[in-house]
């Protein structure tokens, strides 16, 4: 018996040896030659990891600690582990399954319903003792088996990738919040010496009134302008706050405090990035490469549906032993078997199995447009963050010139006050200029922080160099 199973199993393999359904072939799509806003294509800034950008180290614990404990990185996780498992069911259906029992049945039969029973000396309760080994195996033929295990390790690697995205989207995100709250530091400490100089400022206009120097318009400006400057402090400090529960989310704790080693100035970012070639692109970006591989996985899922138009043998066997007598249980005449293929083959289903194969190609279109959409975006993405970096180091000098002739503009402001030649009014004017000036300064320092971590983002850098990469991963 156990001959014939293996003989039956050897013919089966090599029968199985025709796939229908199309082999996967990477579609063509149009890649720009270079980027519009960077001539550097030496290298590119993805191919650092996040800990050689990010040179911070309350940054770095951060992301480190995020890694450990974010709630969406464990999803992401726990998604794989699920997408490995149900690799492993379908590869089950390509060998041989074999089962095994055993059984013990007190029966009694009715006397009037079989009444030779008793001619035959055998009483109408019996005892029934049997164990048997029983094996069945799909003969694949056509590769319906195969195409769906080539579905399901095309959905392994596909959910891969979605955990890499994750682990990406969660670097740069934490990574520009935390530039955020750096950038509101920044902010709340002009709102507060804002709010001493305008102080001061009311002190200085108070003594100018009580002498009869200032008239009680300017002394009541200069009260308007300390309360105004008062109400950005608060305003600043429940922003802080909300921003640093937003990065304890990130964290996967509770809302608290952040501690900060660095000022918003003290941060250290490259002047220039290199973008590397726009090809590199589908390689590095884990979007990209999952979405490729869901186009993969519905490409298979196509052959698995049509193997369904096909006759489908199945190898069974059946060995064991039965006796109504323990005592003769395990002797030759007691032994039973049986072996022989099954053959099933569709003639009449109502138009399922068409109607199938018509969904399963509408959903490989889909995916195909899905990857595009996505490689366009990523291209799109990237020349957004190359122009959004340029134009934000640009802008950055000028702000800082214009913070520099504000400044110098109060200076002139408060001595021709003091001195009688010009009215209060200017003073509040440049104070003014002076307080936007610097807000929009720390303003552009966060966005030229942020463009560069837009541009490494976009580019596919921030996650693990270590994971497994590309299709030859064999889970």
């Amino acid at each position: 018996m156990t001959r014939i199973i293996l003989i039956a199993f050897l013919v089966g393999s090599l029968l199985a040896s025709c796939t229908v359904g199309p082999d996967y072939k990477r579609p063509q799509v149009l890649i720009p030659a270079s980027w519009l806003n960077v001539d550097d294509a030496s290298g590119s800034i993805a191919n650092l990891t996040w800990w050689q950008l990010f040179e911070d180290p309350t940054l770095q614990e951060l992301i480190r600690n995020a890694l450990k404990n974010n709630n969406d990185l464990q999803l992401a996780v726990a998604r794989v582990a699920e997408a490995r498992a149900l690799l492993g069911i379908a590869r089950s259906a390509q060998v041989p399954e074999i089962n095994t029992g055993a059984r013990y049945h007190n029966n009694r039969l009715s006397e009037t319903s079989f009444p030779p029973i008793n001619k035959l000396g055998v009483g109408p309760n019996m005892d029934e003792y049997r164990s048997d080994l029983d094996t069945s195996f799909e003969v694949d033929l056509w590769g319906r088996l195969r195409r769906a295990t080539e579905a399901a390790r095309a959905e392994l690697l596909a959910s891969e990738n979605n955990q890499r995205t994750v682990l990406m989207t969660l670097v740069a995100e934490l990574a520009q919040t935390y530039f955020d709250l750096l950038e509101l530091d920044r902010e709340a400490e002009i709102d507060r010496r804002t709010l001493d100089s305008r102080r001061a400022s009311l002190d200085l206009v108070s003594h100018r009134y009580s002498d009869g120097l200032a008239s009680e318009l300017d002394l009541k400006r200069a009260e308007e302008e300390v309360a105004s400057a008062a109400a950005t402090v608060p305003d600043v400090e429940r922003r802080i706050v909300q921003t640093e529960n937003r990065l304890r989310i990130f964290l996967g704790e509770n809302p608290g405090p952040i501690s900060r080693s660095n000022s918003l100035d003290s941060e250290h970012m490259p002047p220039e990035i290199p973008a590397g070639l726009p090809s590199s692109l589908l390689e590095q970006r884990p979007d990209i490469r999952a979405a490729e591989e869901r186009l993969v996985a519905a490409n298979a899922r196509i052959g698995e549906a049509k193997a369904e138009f096909f006759p489908q043998v199945s190898l069974t066997g059946d060995f064991g032993n039965a006796s109504i007598s323990s005592s003769d249980f395990f002797k030759g005449r007691s032994r039973m078997w049986s072996a022989g293929p099954t053959i099933t083959f569709p003639i009449f289903t109502g138009g399922r199995l068409r109607s199938n194969l018509d969904a399963t190609e509408a959903r490989e279109q889909q995916s195909l447009i899905q990857y595009r959409q996505s490689i366009q975006q990523a291209f799109r993405e990237v020349e957004d963050a190359l122009v959004f970096h340029q134009k934000a180091r640009e802008i950055r000098l000028q702000r800082e010139r214009e913070v520099q002739a504000a400044e110098r503009a109060l200076a002139l402001a408060n001595l021709r006050y003091t001195n009688g030649v010009s009215s209060y009014l200017d003073v509040l004017d440049t104070e003014r200029q002076l307080f936007s000036a610097e807000i929009d300064l720390a303003n552009i320092t966060r966005d030229q922080l942020n463009a560069v971590v837009q541009v490494y983002k976009a580019l596919g850098g921030g996650w693990e160099a270590d994971l497994p990469a590309g299709r030859n991963v064999q889970p």
